[in-house]
C-alpha cells in the first residue's frame, strides 16, 4: 500500500511540474517495478506491456473514430448544426445558449471527443453569441459544458478505452451512453435557463437570430446522420461490430467531407496529420497508464483494498459514492483519459466483487470524468474555451460553469441510485448478448 501511495505521489508531482502524462506515468512506473523487482525483470515487463497494451485490435477504432470526426468537423458540419439547433429551439431568452448545447450534442454523437467538441463549437457558437449580446460567462460555460457531451454521446473514445481495459461489450457501452447523454443535453438547457433567469442581463430578451429555414438546415445534416445511424446501427442490429463500424464511418466521414467541396487537398492532409498526432498521444498515455498500472498490480494494492472495503461496513452504494468522490478530486488535476487508465485497474476489481454491473460502472464513472473536464483549476475544456476566447479571464468562465457542475452532479447521483437509467437500453438492444 505504502509503495502504491508512494508511486501516485511521485506521478502527480512530475504531472504538476508539466512533465507529459504518458511520460511521467511510464517513468514511474518503471522506476517502481525496478525497485520491486529489479532491472532485468523491469525491461521484459515493458517489452510485454508494450505489445499486450498497444497491439489490440480493438484498438484500431480510436484514431478511426477521430478521423471520422476531425473529416466532419473539417467539412463545416458544425454551422450547420449550430443553425439547425437554433432553428428548432426558436426565440426565446437564452435559446442561443440552449442551441448550443444541443450542436454541442450532436457534434459529440459524431466526434468522440470532448476537446474537438468544445474547440470546434467554441469558434461557431461564441462569436455568435457575443454579437448579440450574451454575457461571456454564459457563452463560454455553455460550450464548455456541452464539449463534455463528446465522451458519452456515442461513439465514445473513452468508452473504447474502459471497454478495452475491463473486456467489457463496447457495444453495450455505447447503447448505455444514450439515454444519459440525453439526461445531460436537458440538464444543461436547464442550468442555461437557471443561469439567464438569476441574471437576465446574461441574455438577451429575444434572440433576434437571423431568419433561417430549418426545413433546408435540416435536410443538409442528412450525411451526418446517415453517418451516425449506418454505424450505431449496424452495431445495434449486429451486421458488424464496433471496429468494423469504426471503419465504415470514417470512410462515410471522407466521402462525406469531399462532396461537400469545401476540402483541399492540403485540408485532407492536415487532418490526416492531426489525425495521427492525436491518435499517437492516446496510445502513448494508454502505454504509459500500463506501465504504471503494472507497477500498481505487483504491489498487491487491489487485495489490500479489497480486504479494507469488507471490513469497513459501508454499504456497497456508500463504496460507490466513496469511488465518486475519488474521481471528482482527481478531475481538478487530471484530464479524462488519465483518470479512466490510472483507477479503472485499482476500483474494476472491487466493483466486481460487490457485483456491480460493469457496464453501469463504466457509464457512471464517463460521467463523472465529464465533471473534471469543466472543474478548475485543471479542467482541460475550460483551457480550450481560453484558447478560443483569450480575452475572456479564467474566473469568468468558472463563475458561468457552476450551474452546469451543479447539473452534473445531480446526474451523477441520478445514474448511481437508478442504473435501470443506463442498462435499459442495453438490456433491450442486446436481449441475446451475455457479459
Amino acid at each position: 500500500m505504502l509503495a502504491t501511495c508512494l508511486g501516485f505521489l511521485a506521478a502527480f508531482s512530475l504531472i504538476l511540474f508539466q512533465v507529459p502524462i504518458a511520460t511521467a506515468l511510464g517513468l514511474v512506473g518503471f522506476g517502481g517495478y525496478v525497485l520491486l523487482s529489479g532491472w532485468t525483470p523491469a525491461f521484459s515487463m515493458v517489452a510485454t506491456i508494450t505489445r499486450d497494451s498497444t497491439l489490440v485490435y480493438t484498438l484500431i477504432v480510436l484514431p478511426l473514430f477521430v478521423l471520422m470526426g476531425n473529416l466532419v468537423a473539417g467539412a463545416g458540419i458544425s454551422q450547420d448544426l449550430f443553425r439547425a439547433a437554433q432553428a428548432l429551439i426558436g426565440r426565446r431568452r437564452g435559446s442561443l445558449a440552449m442551441a448550443t448545447v444541443a450542436a454541442c450534442g450532436g457534434f459529440g454523437a459524431i466526434c468522440g471527443s470532448s476537446v474537438a467538441t468544445a474547440a470546434t463549437m467554441g469558434k461557431v457558437a461564441i462569436p455568435a453569441m457575443r454579437r448579440l449580446g450574451y454575457g461571456d460567462s454564459l457563452s463560454a460555460a455553455a460550450v464548455a459544458a456541452g464539449g463534455t457531451l463528446g465522451i458519452l454521446i456515442p461513439p465514445s473514445i473513452i468508452m473504447v478505452v474502459y471497454g478495452v481495459a475491463t473486456q467489457t461489450h463496447i457495444g453495450k457501452l455505447f447503447a448505455a451512453g444514450i439515454v444519459p447523454g440525453l439526461i445531460a443535453v436537458v440538464g444543461y438547457i436547464l442550468a442555461v435557463k437557471f443561469s439567464v433567469w438569476r441574471d437576465p442581463g446574461l441574455a438577451p430578451a429575444v434572440d433576434e437570430t437571423e431568419a433561417s429555414n430549418g426545413r433546408a438546415l435540416l435536410a443538409s445534416l442528412w450525411p451526418v446522420v446517415a453517418i451516425f445511424g449506418v454505424v450505431m446501427g449496424g452495431i445495434y442490429g449486429g451486421l458488424f461490430t464496433a471496429v468494423e463500424a469504426s471503419g465504415i464511418g470514417a470512410a462515410a466521414a471522407l466521402v462525406f467531407a469531399l462532396g461537400r467541396h469545401n476540402l483541399r487537398l492540403r485540408d485532407i492532409y492536415a487532418i490526416f496529420v492531426d489525425t495521427a498526432q492525436t491518435s499517437a498521444m492516446m496510445f502513448g498515455i494508454i502505454l504509459g497508464a500500463a506501465l504504471f498500472g503494472e507497477f500498481v498490480n505487483m504491489t498487491g494494492v487491489h487485495e489490500a483494498l479489497l480486504k479494507l472495503v469488507q471490513g469497513s461496513g459501508l454499504s456497497p452504494f456508500g463504496i460507490v459514492l466513496m469511488m465518486i468522490a475519488v474521481y471528482l478530486v482527481l478531475g481538478c488535476v487530471l484530464e479524462s483519459l488519465s483518470m479512466i487508465l490510472l483507477t479503472v485497474p485499482i476500483f474494476f476489481p472491487i466493483i466486481k466483487a460487490l457485483g456491480f454491473d460493469p457496464v453501469w460502472f463504466g457509464i457512471l464513472i464517463v460521467v463523472v470524468v465529464e465533471i473534471g473536464l469543466i472543474t478548475p483549476p485543471i479542467g482541460v475544456n475550460l483551457f480550450v474555451i481560453r484558447s478560443v476566447v483569450p480575452d475572456v479571464p479564467m474566473r469568468t468562465v468558472i463563475r458561468g460553469v457552476i450551474p452546469f457542475i451543479v447539473a452534473d452532479l445531480v446526474r451523477v447521483l441520478l445514474i448511481a441510485a437508478v442504473p435501470a437509467l443506463s442498462l435499459w437500453l442495453p438490456g433491450l438492444l442486446f436481449k441475446s448478448a451475455t457479459g
